[in-house]
This record gives C-alpha cells, structure tokens and sequence, in this order.
C-alpha cells in the first residue's frame, strides 16, 4: 500500500491547470505544425500561421492560449493500492483548479446553478471521472474544455442496422453542423457503444489520447484516417474561412453494447485541445 496525501494531489492539479492553459501538449505541437505545412489555401495557411505566433507567444509569456480557459475536466485513474491520506480526493482536486485558476489568472466560467447562473469565482466545481485501476500510482489528466466547441457536439443513438456507414454519417453531420463554430482546425473525439453516458463520456476522453498513436483495432484505425480525410475535403477550413484542414485528428474509442442500440458520440475540441498528463 502507497500514501499519496491529497495536498500533492492538490498541487499537481493546480501546476496542471495552469499548463494546459499556456502551452500545447507535445502530441497537439506536432500535429498542429504538420497541419500547417498541409493546408493549401493561402488564407488558411495564413490564419494557421497566426495561430502558431499566438501559441509561440502564450508560451513565452504566461498569456492563456484562449480566453475561454475552459471548465476543468479532470480524469483520474487510482491504483487499488493507493492510500490516499489527509481528506477528501473530490475536495483535493476542487482546491488544485481553485488554485490553479486564482494563481494564473485564468478567466472563471463556471456557473453554480444552469439556470440561476451565478458565478462561482474559482472554476470549481470541476468534471471529475473516476476510475479504479491496478497498482499504486494515480494517472491524472487535466483537460480544459472551452464550450464553443462543446456546445457543437451531439449525441446519436442508432440502430444497430445504421451499422459503420451510420456512424460515419452520425460524425461528418456533428462536424459540418458545427462549422466555424468550434474555432478549427479542429480535433474530434468518437465514442461508439456503451449506453448513452458512456459513449459521452468516450467521446471526451478519445480527446486526451495522444494524436500521433491510432488507435490499436484496425477497423477504428482505418475510420480514424478516412474519417479525417472526409471531414478535410468538407472545405470548412481554418477558422471556417475554407481550406485543406478542418480537422488535426480524429481518435475513437468503442465499448461494448446492447443488442438494440448502437450510441454515438461526437466530442469537438477547438484547435488547441488542451490536456496534460502526469503520474504521482
């Protein structure tokens, strides 16, 4: 059995926060610098290439990537031998975006209540997914979510007769009704299966994978590819503006499901996707 306190569970969440709001993911870097040699409109490479100064210059001064500095989608995988010590693990993750939200001035959305919408001030409460794993580390993921990308994505429930050609037509429908809207390139998560929660809930967390390793299935490896290849030729474009790269990536998860349903999820992340890994 390994002690992990909640107050280093509460730092690196806090470190966290404010990472993900300043600079890319590696995996992000390197698909977002590919995507700007491919783009072959001359506006669309010039609004790619602002975008890489706008980056450039986040890192270099602590200026938030975007404005929307997103609510605070935490993801935690604890090992069963983990002894977590000094309080609650919700309360622990609530105080990291507390913090780290206050100490890098990053802009508050959340509101306590959908419909009263009164600000919390803090960014709290964060989305936190739990999940109990084998060993004594946690795996923690940070992933700021801006909402004009997720106020563009959808939920279909299908028929199982919908089958492969359904769900790709489920996915090019939640892209090309978001349009500019979810500020591409953009990247986009796929849940196929499950219930009509867990496809949701794949959807966000396809968003986390790195983008430069497919997925290991070959059938949703080759959808990966010919999903990002059409949702491209839509036109759509940097900042919806027309061009050769709508999108940087599209990852996928599946799980298994009913033999009545076939759930799809589509999660769109605008060009920045923020998320930050890291294990105590």
């Amino acid at each position: 059995m390994r002690t992990i306190t909640t107050q280093e569970i509460t730092e690196n969440i806090k470190e966290m926060c404010i990472e993900a709001n300043h600079t890319l993911s590696p995996d992000m870097k390197a698909v977002f610098q590919a995507a700007v040699q491919k783009e072959e409109s001359p506006l669309g490479k010039k609004i790619l290439n602002q975008l890489e100064e706008n980056l450039t210059i986040a890192g270099q001064d602590m200026i938030p990537i975007c404005q929307d500095t997103g609510m605070a989608v935490v993801f935690l995988s604890v090992g069963q031998d983990v002894h977590i010590e000094g309080g609650s693990l919700k309360d622990a993750v609530n105080q990291g975006v507390r913090e780290g939200y206050t100490a890098g001035y990053l802009r508050k959305s959340v509101v306590s209540d959908p419909i009263e919408r009164v600000n919390t001030k803090d960014n709290t409460p964060a989305i936190i997914h739990y999940e109990i794993t084998d060993g004594d580390r946690i795996h923690i993921t940070v992933a700021p979510k801006g909402f004009g990308s997720e106020n563009m994505s959808r939920v279909f429930m299908l028929k199982p007769a919908d089958g492969i050609e359904g769900v790709k037509e489920a996915i090019l429908t939640a892209v090309k009704d978001a349009g500019p809207n979810a500020c591409p390139p953009m990247v986009v998560g796929v849940g196929i299966g499950g219930t009509f929660e867990k496809c949701a809930l794949m959807a966000k967390h396809a968003l986390t994978r790195n983008l430069e390793q497919p997925s290991p299935i070959p059938y949703v490896r080759q959808m990966e590819q010919e999903m990002l290849k059409k949702i491209n030729d839509l036109g759509i474009g940097p900042g919806g503006l027309g061009g050769t790269v709508t999108a940087l990536a599209v990852n996928i998860e599946t799980y298994a499901t009913h033999i009545a349903g076939l759930p799809v999820a589509v999660n769109i992340c605008c060009h920045v996707n923020r998320h930050v890994h890291r294990v105590i």
